[in-house]
């Protein structure tokens, strides 16, 4: 046990975002995400939502502060100005930390096949998807 982590950090995802360079991504993903045939290293988390694994992540994890949007979400399908809830909540939880973008679904997918990482969620609801690029680590 640790202090002060939260406890949906695993010790596989600890590891891999202990592992992490700057500039290196993390997507995390919803359920109906092709995570399997998509990730380098895939992390399932299982019964839990997109939102609540992002929180866990960036709640160590900083966001890159050289790039200007250091987030990016999938659009929705024929409707890219579309906020889905799922985004909605995923942007809250970034807040002000970076910017945040989107990206159409096939170019999020490809841009998921370069991350460090991807972490599987049972987030059911559509388009909870979401890739976070690491930051510097100051100390």
């Amino acid at each position: 046990m640790l202090i002060n982590i939260d406890p949906l950090l695993s010790p596989d995802l600890l590891h891999t975002l202990r592992a992490m360079g700057h500039g290196d991504e993390i997507a995390v993903v919803d359920a109906n995400f092709p995570g399997t045939s998509t990730a380098k290293r895939l992390i399932r988390l299982d019964g839990v939502s997109v939102t609540r694994a992002t929180q866990a992540v960036v709640s160590v994890m900083p966001l890159d502060e050289f790039v200007d949007v250091p987030v990016v979400t999938m659009e929705v399908v024929g409707n890219p100005d579309e906020v889905p809830p799922a985004v909605a909540e995923l942007r809250a939880v970034v807040g002000d930390r970076g910017q945040c973008g989107t990206l159409e679904r096939f170019a999020f997918y490809e841009r998921a096949k370069g991350c460090f990482a991807i972490v599987q969620t049972g987030e059911s609801r559509l388009y909870g998807n979401i890739i976070l690029k690491k930051g510097v680590v100051r100390s």
